[in-house]
């Protein structure tokens, strides 16, 4: 082989070994920080890791947002139409945040199967619903992708 085709292949080599070893650390140090987005209604049943982040999308129960007085501690339920869950939030809410509106929360669920938000987002407009949110009321069968077709128990 001659010597300059040689120092090519080398190189490629090389370069293809460096990329390789660099993609696979950054994936590695990656993975814990990735969000996995599930249903309420897989949530609930418990089919899913607890150490891990996630982002569950869905309405807001009329009637279940309860505030504290002292400071900026929320809870309430979201539903999906079928199952609903229990979220805490330690934060300021979003202004369009509100009963019967979709909304798209990220956080680990606790020991006794609450969700802990570190994030909640709120629906921005009246002809957005999240995809997270659509993808959960299509999966429930509810006749609109918006949060007013959902009867809520």
């Amino acid at each position: 082989m001659h010597p300059v085709r040689k120092q090519r292949l080398i190189l490629v080599l090389v370069v293809v070994a460096v990329s390789s070893v660099v993609s696979a650390l950054v994936l590695y140090a990656t993975r814990e920080f990735g969000d996995y987005a599930y249903s309420i209604s897989k949530i609930v049943s418990g089919d899913i890791d607890k150490t891990k982040s996630i982002r569950a999308g869905g309405c807001v129960v009329p009637g279940s947002v309860i505030r504290a007085t002292d400071r900026l501690f929320t809870t309430f339920q979201i539903t999906d139409g079928m199952a609903n869950l229990k979220v805490t939030y330690d934060g300021l809410l979003p202004d369009l945040f509100a009963e019967e509106e979709a909304a798209v929360i990220t956080g680990r669920l606790d020991d006794g199967g609450t969700l802990v938000a570190s994030k909640v987002m709120a629906k921005h407009d009246e002809t957005y619903t999240p995809k997270e949110v659509s993808d959960n009321l299509e999966e429930a069968n509810v006749p609109s992708r918006d949060c007013k077709g959902i009867t809520y128990d």
